[in-house]
């Protein structure tokens, strides 16, 4: 049986990065992990009633995102390769 790790995680979605100015207006602008970037992503676009009714899978950007995103209209899918470029290491 193998022992839980003490050890905090650093890499990959863990590893602190630094939003853009863009993005840091939807997830503030301290260093967080990525997991914590995308979740405060999350609480912004349920908080802001930004997912389309009729489809749960498409976000449909306020001003603030769609700097971020580049677009009025994202899906789910798509989110995420938006927001990378919006973070360095």
């Amino acid at each position: 049986m193998a022992q839980a790790s003490t050890t905090p995680k650093t890499g990959g979605i863990h590893a602190p990065v630094t939003p853009s100015v863009e993005l840091a207006v939807v997830v503030g602008s301290a260093r967080l992990p990525r997991s914590e970037v995308i979740s405060k992503v999350w609480a912004y676009i349920k908080a802001n009633n930004l997912q389309n009714p009729a489809n749960k899978r498409e976000i449909l950007a306020d001003a603030a995102l769609e700097k971020v995103f580049g677009k009025k209209s994202v899906t789910m899918f798509e989110m995420n390769k938006h927001i990378a470029a919006h973070v360095k290491a």
